[in-house]
């Protein structure tokens, strides 16, 4: 059994026992989230589809840790002008594991 879920703007394709990293949390290492914008269920052959979410159904999970993303450079520069600009940025994260999926 898979579900999609959207958090922090984004969509995840998850199922039973998967470790993801998904935007930052503000929860405790070792605390359980549930995450209730399920868009998608699917076991097998059968898919229910929201509209936009699924009422009823929630997807919980136990957070591991958190943590920052590798470092991403930005250089911005304009040829002939005598500017450079560069700049860095990593990104907060929080590792879940998805525990059950309840439709």
């Amino acid at each position: 059994m898979y579900a999609v879920i959207a958090t922090g703007g984004k969509q995840y394709r998850v199922a039973e026992g998967d470790i993801i990293k998904i935007e930052r949390l503000a929860a405790d290492v070792g605390g359980e989230v549930e995450f209730d914008k399920v868009l998608m269920i699917g076991a097998g052959e059968e898919v229910t589809v929201g509209t936009p979410y699924i009422d009823g159904s929630k997807v919980s999970a136990t957070i591991r840790n958190h943590g920052r993303g590798e470092k991403v450079t930005i250089v911005k520069m304009r040829r002939r002008k005598h500017h450079r600009k560069q700049m860095g940025h990593r990104q907060d994260y929080t590792e879940v594991q998805i525990g059950a999926i309840e439709h």
